[in-house]
């Protein structure tokens, strides 16, 4: 933002404390949420390399399945199974809310960073949610948890970014995300819904024969 204005501006969210206040509790449990979910499912995945008779424990019916997901290619996404990406990223992420809740301060490079890291982050489990959707036909219950955590952690992440001003938004956008940062529990709520949505789309033909069995 440019202007003589600029600096006296407020950044979008400024009148929201709640969202900095919540953020180092929401990555330190959402962290550890997502963190045991990994892991978990790591162990499914070294039970079933082990033995390839090996039911999950996941793999609860035709819909709910982790088995049906292990085994295609977008299970190991980056050379390597997802479960260690996860652990890998969520570790961070607990990291970081320990740290600030234990008193730590970082500077804007570090927390561009982490809006990096989740902004990859949504992007992979976005993709994950397609695929698992319109590709490969199952869901990963543990994966799911994954999702429903890591969406709220980008969320909060950038409405803490823009409110301290780690991130800067032109002029004209400034009012949407303003609103955006007030209304934040109604975005994340819409955001659940609509990928809800598109599960009950997705699957809406086993629905009638899972509940009769």
């Amino acid at each position: 933002m440019t202007g003589p204005g600029a600096a006296l501006r407020p950044p979008p969210g400024a009148d929201v404390p709640v969202l900095s206040r919540a953020l180092p509790w929401l990555l330190t449990l959402g962290g550890m949420i997502g963190l045991t979910a990994a892991a978990a499912l790591m162990v499914e995945k070294v039970r079933v390399l082990e033995n390839a008779d090996y039911v999950p424990t996941c793999s609860i019916n035709p819909v709910l399945s982790c088995g049906a997901v292990m085994g295609t290619p977008q299970a190991s996404a980056f050379g390597v199974p997802n479960p260690v990406v996860g652990i890998a990223g969520f570790a961070v992420v607990v990291t970081v809310g320990a740290a600030l809740l234990a008193g730590a301060s970082f500077g804007r490079w570090f927390w561009l960073g982490l809006q990096a890291g989740t902004v990859l982050g949504v992007v992979f489990v976005h993709w994950l949610v397609f695929q698992s959707l319109y590709r490969i036909g199952a869901l990963c219950p543990y994966c799911v948890v994954v999702w429903a955590v890591t969406i709220p952690v980008f969320w909060y992440t950038t409405l803490h970014n823009l409110r301290t001003g780690a991130i800067t938004v032109p002029r004209r956008l400034a009012g949407v995300a303003g609103v955006l940062a007030r209304n934040h529990t109604v975005v994340l709520t819409v955001w659940g819904l609509a990928i809800a949505a598109a599960v009950g789309q997705a699957f809406g033909s086993y629905w009638p024969v899972l509940l009769q069995a």
